[in-house]
């Protein structure tokens, strides 16, 4: 086996969790708590034990583990590390969503690997930070990076606090009913043949008693006060073996600690943190994160430059310095002004004074904040210029020009940026829009065609960005800057602030922010979101015969009403909903398997390919496949079908086509241009030419995820 490294960085989750008394209360007897600790065992007034987080999270780490593909034979929980923001409830609904974030190359030691997740409770509150670091013996020596030390310094005196507890030899059969079921811990057979004496304890079984000793000792009846939680997990301890967790005040709302096997004096948990304290000010911060803005030299980016700066991110603040409308030589006082502002307020930023009108200026913007801060989280698109001519009056370059800063200026510093976003898995990009682009605004047209032009270079990129937790979403800010300044009444301008824009900029550019691939106008205190809506439509004929014009004429109020319009998130949405309406329309023939889009919606049939009898089974189907296989229609075609069949008979099948050949293997293929999954009596009944592909799809008992445009090539691909 050998760890995927296309893991790192792809989204796992949303994982979901309904939970109530019980289980909190299930969780804190099997991390040892008892008649003395009835806020944690009895419902009346209860409190959750901060350390049950990590029981809301098992799926999560499961899928760390499948995903990595790391060695499930060799591997024990090496680090734990847990930040609270929020009490959690007694009950509720836990989503938890997070990614492989590291892998570390121990060499003939193993690997680590590291897992990092966000949980919401349903009421809509962060409740905690996961980072959890799996060891896995059996994965090392594939040649990355070591891990960076983590060093914990414990003061050269007693322990201020020594707490002592004495884990049952049953401990692991009640803390495994938590959700951590590893057989590790109570299968002997197991343990012995991964070289353990017998089943051990769960180092997070342990890690709760940790976490009740501190409790009790730092924030006593108050875990609500618990802040952090982290550790590494250094030695196995079997059940029985008594414990003891000493604990060293090291500031106000600051503690180190150790726990140690009382018996043998061995430390099987190390390194420990502990913060406690009042919950503080729910505030959106951006210590840690870096921001380039462009055309922060005054108006909306300079406001935006300041606002991130105050908030704790390291800015680099673009400007070239031209005139209104682009033209001049350009100068550094604009940038350097704005980054003079934000160092004399106590903040950290760079002046950058490329053109973003090219690819070498765009590309420099972006190396900049690297040389400068190691890294890039956040960009906003905000440069732009003005020239302003009705279309007949617009010279070509007029028309370039614009489309150059708006557009290709975007371009030219997204790109290299987003590289950067994707190898650490995260980003947030803010392209600015305008009303002028949205509705239209006479005399702009090139602006207007460059501002609509970003919505669709959004579009794109929220799909580009979704698996490395990229957003990408659009403002289309109202407020006074140079570019507007002989457009709008001076009255009016006054009230136009840029100050008011800059809070939902930079609520999408933060780790909070929910959305993407979203719209938003905002200005003078007005927010509001703006979106592109798609109406139901109508089917002019069977789909055969084209419609004349008079047909369309004769149809045109039902072509443009915008009753039960929907937003439609990618082109694959539209193509479902044009097959739907399709089928729904009026037809001259129910569709075949072999004809038109049906065919187009799965495998041929039996029927329409000639096998006598029809196909008994599914795995039948698959192993016909490679001889079905039509080589000669397959030129330049590279593509992945997963064929996901529920039921009695069913299972994971994958077909790749590449360079003419085709392969089918049993299970999940990493990464499928499109899933096609039924049960598998429906699938039968399609094969057999019983259920019309259309009929399938359209009815919801076949669903396509993916890129519904590859599945229509399996008719073309296959006939048996």
């Amino acid at each position: 086996m050998a760890l995927n490294m296309d893991a790192i960085g792809k989204k796992i989750g949303p994982l979901t969790k309904n939970y109530d008394w019980k289980d909190v209360i299930l969780y804190a007897l099997g991390v040892g708590a008892g008649v003395d600790e009835l806020d944690y065992t009895y419902e009346k007034n209860l409190k959750v034990i901060p350390s049950f987080s990590i029981a809301a999270i098992f799926d999560f780490l499961g899928q760390v583990g499948v995903a990595s593909n790391v060695n499930l034979a060799g591997i024990l929980h090496g680090e734990q590390e847990l930040i609270f923001h929020n009490p959690i409830p007694t009950s509720g609904t836990l989503t938890t969503e997070g990614t492989v974030a590291h892998y570390y190359d121990k060499g003939p030691k193993g690997a680590l690997v590291v897992g990092e997740s966000e949980t919401y409770h349903s009421n809509g509150k962060r409740l905690f930070t996961n980072i959890s670091t799996v060891f896995a013996r059996l994965d090392g020596g594939f040649g990355g990076p070591d891990a960076p030390p983590r060093v914990v310094e414990f003061p050269a005196r007693d322990p201020d606090f020594s707490v002592d507890a004495a884990p049952s030899v049953n401990q692991p059969l009640i803390y495994r009913l938590s959700g951590d079921i590893f057989q590790l811990h109570v299968d002997p057979e197991f343990a012995t043949m991964v070289g353990f004496e017998r089943p051990i304890m769960h180092g997070l079984c342990t890690h709760g008693f940790a976490c009740r000793a501190l409790m009790a000792s730092l924030t006593p009846g108050k875990p609500e006060l618990v802040r952090r939680l982290a550790c590494r997990f250094s030695r196995p301890l079997y059940p029985g073996d008594p414990i003891r967790t000493l604990i060293w005040k090291t500031a106000e709302g600051k503690a180190v600690w150790r726990t140690i096997n009382s018996r043998t004096n061995e430390t099987v948990i190390d390194c420990g943190v502990f913060e406690y304290g009042e919950i503080p000010r729910d505030e959106i911060r951006f210590d840690g994160r870096v921001a380039i803005v462009t055309g922060a030299g005054g108006g909306l980016g300079r406001v935006y430059a300041l606002e991130f700066a105050k908030r704790g991110a390291k800015v680099l603040v673009n400007d070239l310095g031209g005139a209104r409308d682009g033209s001049g030589a350009g100068s550094q006082t604009p940038a350097q002004k704005v980054v003079e502002e934000i160092t004399a307020a106590g903040g950290i930023a760079v002046a950058n004074y490329d053109n973003v009108a090219t690819a070498e200026g765009g590309s420099r913007i972006v190396r900049a904040a690297l040389d400068a801060f190691g890294t890039l989280d956040i960009l906003v698109n905000n440069a732009g210029i003005l020239r302003d001519k009705s279309l007949p009056k617009m010279e070509p370059e007029t028309w370039q020009a614009v489309l150059d800063v708006h557009l290709n200026g975007a371009y030219n510093v997204t790109r290299p940026a987003f590289a950067v976003m994707k190898e650490k898995g995260y980003g947030r990009i803010i392209m600015t829009t305008s009303a002028a682009g949205l509705y239209g605004n006479f005399g702009q047209t090139n602006y207007s065609a460059a501002k609509m032009g970003l919505v669709g270079l959004m579009n794109t990129l929220k799909l580009e960005g979704a698996k490395y937790n990229i957003k990408v979403n659009t403002i289309a800010p109202i407020a006074a800057s140079r570019l507007m300044a002989d457009i709008i009444p001076a009255e009016l301008l006054d009230t136009m602030k840029p100050e008011f824009v800059a809070p939902l900029v930079l609520y999408l550019a933060s780790e909070a922010c929910p959305v993407t691939g979203r719209i938003y106008n905002a200005g003078v205190g007005y927010y509001g979101r703006a979106a592109v809506m798609t109406s139901p439509g109508i089917v002019i004929g069977d789909g055969q015969k084209i419609p004349t014009i008079e047909e369309v004429a004769a149809s045109w109020d039902k072509i443009q009403s915008l009753k039960g319009a929907k937003e439609l998130g990618q082109l694959n949405d539209l193509m479902g909903e044009m097959l739907t309406a399709f089928a729904a329309g009026p037809q001259k023939a129910a569709p075949t398997a072999t004809s038109g889009p049906a065919t187009a919606q799965g495998a041929p049939t039996a029927q329409a390919t000639g096998t006598a009898g029809g196909i008994a089974s599914v795995a039948e189907v698959f192993a016909k496949m490679p001889q079905a296989f039509r080589a000669e229609k397959a030129a330049g075609v590279n593509v992945v079908f997963q064929f996901s069949i529920s039921g009695e008979g069913g299972g994971e099948w994958s077909v790749e086509i590449k360079d003419g050949t085709c392969k089918v293997a049993t299970g999940k293929h990493l990464s499928p241009a499109c899933t096609l999954k039924i049960a598998a009596p429906d699938f039968l009944a399609l094969m057999n030419g019983k259920l019309p592909a259309m009929e399938a799809y359209t009815s919801g008992k076949l669903k396509i995820d993916g890129d519904i445009m590859k599945s229509q090539l399996i008719g073309k691909l296959f006939k048996m």
